[in-house]
């Protein structure tokens, strides 16, 4: 369980801080920094090709899980502390360069911090044959998204700037990295190497494919749902928690499954809560554009909240299931496949909206996406 722990902490900071701190902030951005939506957009986007590039790193070279993880996290750490002082220091030109260029490196500590997290706690998982381990482990991005999205909703109440909320959030990254600092110990730990080249079979690229289908999937809710909520309602008091509910309802449903997979235990199981996943989440991408109003948008974070955590678990564990020992470079190929299909859901919506065009057209099309990623892995 302290490793468990220590995985929930590491990812928290990594997801909730790391990568989607931007969301709760953007309305913040948007009201004293002047940011709109489609420059929202592209500093999504930034992050997430770092996320890609993070990935794709990972796969390739050889390191310890543990310092790979240290390393990751002091990055994401300082490049959030460096948001905060960039805002105030730097012109509007160069600020949004910075930006681009900070939440990039974000992107690409995140990915090393989920990458070997992963691979360094399922390792030690594995012999003890406890699902619910898993099920805290991925927690962590849960509860990242709920601190990260609670901590702008207080803020936005005392009506703070932006740069506070970034300095907060540098803070406490901070202080959680030095908390489990300790338990990632390089002593007795093998080199976690990317493998000899091999040839991809079907198996392993329908996985790739259907991770890569979630990433674009989600990532248009997950990045402008506030921004949809503050449309809807203006007041920061009701909007704000757009965000804190998609990370509760991530929390609660990791452990849900873990649990509810322990007691099962069927083979087949974490395929099965995948492809039930995309649907639910393909469910709540497209409610918003059924349901105008408070209600497509709280069901939209309720469905895609409580799935996209789910999907990472059941679908990293599903890796360690057909790779085998060559499952950490499956799980980075299936995380660059993730962050390419983040990439490309924000520039489409902003590209969208540079054209006159709304979310709705983009909502649609990632329901699509998810439903024929859930095809992919209807055969096992």
């Amino acid at each position: 369980m302290r490793f468990a722990l220590a995985g929930l902490a590491a990812l928290a900071v990594a997801m909730g801080i790391g990568r989607f701190a931007f969301t709760p902030i953007l309305p913040m951005m948007q009201q004293d920094a002047g940011l709109s939506v489609a420059g929202g957009g592209w500093l999504a986007s930034a992050n997430y090709l770092g996320y890609f590039a993070g990935a794709l790193w990972a796969g390739a070279v050889r390191v310890r899980g543990s310092l790979a993880i240290r390393a990751g996290l002091a990055a994401i750490a300082l490049s959030t502390l460096a948001m905060a002082i960039s805002m105030p220091a730097l012109p509007p030109g160069a600020g949004f360069a910075a930006w681009a260029v900070l939440r990039f490196i974000a992107g690409v500590a995140s990915a090393w911090v989920m990458v070997h997290t992963s691979a360094w706690c399922l390792e030690r998982f594995a012999p003890l044959n406890r699902p619910i381990l898993a099920g805290v482990l991925y927690a962590g991005v849960g509860v990242g998204v709920v601190i990260a999205g609670g901590l702008c909703v207080v803020l936005m109440a005392m009506r703070a700037a932006s740069p506070v909320a970034w300095l907060v959030l540098g803070l406490a990254s901070l202080a959680i990295s030095g908390a489990v600092w300790p338990v990632f110990s390089s002593s007795r730990e093998n080199l976690l190497a990317p493998g000899a080249p091999r040839r991809w079979n079907w198996a392993q690229a329908r996985l790739v494919l259907a991770y890569g289908a979630y990433g674009f999937g989600y990532i248009i809710p997950a990045t402008f749902l506030p921004v949809m909520a503050r449309e809807v309602v203006s007041d920061p008091a009701v909007f704000g928690w757009a965000w804190p509910v998609f990370g509760a309802a991530a929390l609660l449903s990791t452990l849900g499954v873990a649990l509810l997979s322990g007691r099962t235990g069927k083979p087949g199981a974490n395929r099965v809560a995948w492809i039930a996943s995309h649907g639910v989440m393909a469910l709540g991408v497209a409610a918003p554009v059924f349901w105008s109003g408070a209600g497509g948008i709280v069901l939209a974070a309720l469905c895609v909240g409580g799935t996209f955590v789910v999907i990472t678990m059941v679908g990293l564990q599903e890796a360690r299931s057909v790779a085998g020992a060559s499952a950490p470079r499956l799980m980075a190929a299936m995380t660059a496949a993730f962050a390419a299909g983040q990439i490309i859901g924000p520039l489409s919506v902003s590209l969208l909206l540079s054209a006159g065009g709304g979310f709705a057209a983009a909502l649609l099309f990632a329901c699509a996406v998810l439903v024929a990623g859930a095809a992919l892995l209807l055969r096992r």
